[in-house]
């Protein structure tokens, strides 16, 4: 169906469930952290852990989710896995919403818009 005017077809249901699932496991600032931080480059938990500031087990379970989600794979090197986000929209969606906001947050002076209960 497209919208009036606008040239675009609207996405199906199963890809607006799809992408409010991705958005859905994006919402928490831990995992965001996490896939910020595998967009700058790959890294094992333990070094995911140090840099987002978290306890091992749980970035090791917010990688597991985000691992079934699709959003970040892993590989074996040795006795460690490396973690990395394989999907190049992935990454810009973060690094736009991310660079955005902290953009926004950084020429007012104000805190950037809180979006909670909508």
């Amino acid at each position: 169906m497209a919208a009036a005017g606008s040239g675009f077809e609207d996405p199906s249901a199963d890809v607006l469930a799809d992408a409010a699932a991705a958005f859905g496991l994006l919402a928490s600032p831990a995992r965001l952290h996490i896939v910020w931080a595998l967009a700058q480059g790959e890294s094992d938990v333990t070094g995911l852990a140090e840099r987002v500031g978290g306890a091992l087990p749980a970035v090791s379970q917010h990688l597991t989710k985000l691992k079934l989600a699709g959003l970040v794979r892993s590989r074996r090197e040795g006795r460690r896995q490396v973690y990395f986000v394989d999907d190049p929209d992935v990454v810009d969606v973060v690094r736009l919403a991310v660079t955005r906001i902290g953009a926004r947050a950084a020429r007012t002076d104000l805190p950037a818009p809180r979006l909670r209960g909508l």
